[in-house]
């Protein structure tokens, strides 16, 4: 697991709030999600405010291996959340497994291609800090905030 993220195990959280639609269908709609976010944030910020593109592809990055590891280890996203703020963006993914992320063991040693078990890695590399709480009705939240700011 990452070593800097709070896990809040012993906690649960109240479920995400009934939405009309099941949660994002695929990575692009979450990043399409996060860009029109992004976008209505700079715009409320008035004419000349700009966010670093490298942290913008970070953001992107994180919110599709956050869905991705929903989809393919947690038994489905229901429910994603993007909140930008000035520094940083935080994105929430729920899905229905009580399962902690883990990252993959490697076999072969460096330099062996590995297909597969970089989400996770790359989550905990480009956020800042990372939340994990159960939800009351089962299932977990992930919460990663991602610095606007070039690394």
């Amino acid at each position: 697991m990452c070593g800097e993220y709070r896990a809040h195990a012993n906690d649960t959280m109240p479920d995400p709030p009934e939405s009309h639609s099941p949660g994002p269908r695929s990575p692009a709609e979450v990043r399409e999600a996060v860009r029109q976010a992004l976008d209505s944030a700079r715009r409320s910020r008035g004419p000349g405010a700009t966010t670093d593109a490298t942290a913008v592809g970070d953001v992107l990055l994180v919110a599709s291996e956050l869905t991705t590891n929903a989809m393919l280890h947690g038994g489905g996203v229901t429910a994603f959340e993007v909140i930008p703020g000035e520094r940083e963006v935080r994105l929430s993914v729920s899905d229905r497994s009580d399962d902690m992320p883990t990252p993959v063991r490697r076999a072969g040693g460096p330099g062996a291609l590995q297909i597969g078990g970089h989400g996770w890695p790359i989550i905990c590399l480009l956020a800042r800090d990372i939340m994990i709480s159960y939800l009351r009705a089962g299932g977990k939240r992930i919460t990663a905030v991602v610095p606007l700011s070039p690394r």
